[in-house]
């Protein structure tokens, strides 16, 4: 996947001069109540923080319990997951959680799995946690907004034996398209941004701050979760002298390897944990580079070695992650679907017969097709139906000139081949990043019964047509 989407050269990242304290920079982390206790209260509203470091103010946003990222929930496998949805927005808003396998109710996509939460109203989200991993949480509602502005935070599902590190770190990263007085700009719903890469900031954050420099320290091993909680910015990080190993994809173990041109790529709303050992002499340092984005290659922080050795030698412990209790799908017996992407500026009109109505659609606003349909309203009809239990290889062909994460809702899939060419590793994951003009094969079983949304997690590109509904049907479901 070559890293050359160019941007405009007026949005360069600005990534502030001063000093962030040396820390993990990590959210607050809140352990799960038990079965029997009140469940965690999660509130939704707006507020301030400090994205940009001082002596800069505070810029208004929204988040979840007065704060951006929202806390770092953590439960372990198989626990149960109880959070009571507080909306305290002057709008409807939902949360989903993006990447578990949760019953379809309590999926939070409005109008579909649920009514949106109403202005002072709550909603009890309880499921279970079946897969160890990295995920997280946001709105779903008007997502390409309540995001945008600081509406999300990670949820960290820990395995029963974890690997041994020192250091267990989340970063979600995010931009912010921010104004010369330090506000996030309004221009939510863009056409261009719709109709381009989506809406892509000037300030990217760690875990709501721009920090200047993170400590480690030297024979320090640390699992590193990357979450990318950016609207549309796609991040590759080049890690400079140091050696990252992917451990797991959204979630779901790979076997350990070094990434792809040494380059880390996160694409919208996935997740990549690594693990990295610290391999410089005390009072060194290294800077971690966002290079995807050709000419607008920028520092997005240094790691500065502590004066004091944590040990002499890298650790000899495994790094190979235990997997999760997937469905394997049978590729002899699996059908397959092929499943087109057409639209915004640039791209390739539908082949076929529906250049007629696809027109159409983009008269009434619409700039993005999933075989040449667009998304419009609260209802729509089930783009598959696929039976409960049966395997299905999804034939995807990005026919625009613009990258896409798809994401399917309430199941994790193989990837299993890009551009005809069988993958190394047939990670599973749960959103994948397709780049311009290039087809890509998942295979998964539906198991989870219900409607599922599929769509581009760019949200611009999902607000502006790119989702549809995969429906697992169950011999019960309604339709």
């Amino acid at each position: 996947m070559t890293l050359n989407r160019l941007i405009s050269r007026r949005q360069v990242l600005r990534t502030g001069a001063a000093f962030t304290a040396m820390s993990a920079l990590s959210p607050a982390r809140v352990a799960m109540a038990g079965p029997t206790e009140d469940p965690f209260v999660l509130r939704a509203a707006a507020g301030q923080a400090a994205l940009r470091p001082a002596p800069y103010g505070p810029t208004n946003v929204w988040g979840y319990n007065g704060s951006v990222p929202g806390p770092e929930i953590r439960v372990r496998q198989g626990d149960r997951i109880r959070v009571l949805a507080r909306n305290g927005l002057d709008e409807g808003t939902t949360v989903h959680w993006h990447g578990i396998r949760t019953p379809n109710a309590m999926d939070g996509v409005p109008f579909l799995t649920q009514d949106p939460i109403p202005v002072g109203g709550d909603l009890l989200y309880e499921f279970d946690a079946p897969d160890a991993g990295t995920f997280w949480y946001h709105p779903h509602q008007r997502s390409s907004e309540q995001v945008g502005r600081g509406l999300y935070g990670p949820l960290i599902v820990e395995e029963a034996n974890p690997i041994r590190v020192d250091r267990d770190l989340t970063w979600m990263l995010d931009d912010w398209r921010m104004t010369g007085d330090g506000q996030i700009a309004t221009d939510f719903g863009s056409r261009h941004d719709a109709a381009h890469g989506g809406r892509i900031g000037n300030s990217v954050t760690i875990n709501g701050q721009i920090p200047e420099r993170i400590a480690v320290r030297s024979g320090e091993r640390i699992r590193l979760r990357l979450v990318n909680a950016a609207n549309a910015r796609i991040f590759g990080l080049d890690f400079g002298g140091l050696a990252p190993v992917v451990v797991a994809l959204d979630g779901q173990p790979v076997a350990p390897h070094a990434p792809d041109g040494d380059v880390v790529l996160v694409g919208p709303a996935m997740r990549v944990d690594l693990v990295i050992d610290m391999t410089g002499k005390p009072g060194e340092s290294v800077t971690v580079t966002d290079v995807f984005y050709r000419d607008l290659e920028y520092r997005l922080v240094d790691l500065a070695y502590e004066p004091d050795r944590l040990r002499d030698a890298v650790p000899d412990w495994s790094m190979a992650l235990p997997p999760n209790p997937l469905a394997e799908p049978d590729m002899q017996a699996a059908k397959r679907h092929r499943i087109v992407f057409n639209g915004g500026m640039m791209g390739q009109m539908m082949m076929g017969g529906g250049m007629g109505s696809m027109l159409e659609q983009m008269r009434e606003g619409n700039m993005w097709f999933i075989n040449g349909e667009a998304a419009t309203g609260h209802m729509m009809d089930p783009l598959l139906v696929l039976p409960q239990g049966t395997s299905h290889v999804l034939e995807m062909d990005n026919r625009t000139a613009w990258h896409h994460p798809m994401h399917l809702h309430g199941h994790s899939f193989r990837v299993i081949a890009r551009n005809g060419q069988p993958t190394r590793h047939r990670e599973w994951q749960d959103t994948v990043l397709m780049a311009p003009e290039e087809r890509v094969e998942i295979a998964f079983v539906a198991d989870n019964p219900g409607d599922w949304m599929f769509h581009c997690h760019i949200l611009e590109h999902q607000a502006a047509g790119m989702m549809g509904v995969i429906r697992v049907d169950s011999g019960t479901t309604k339709t």
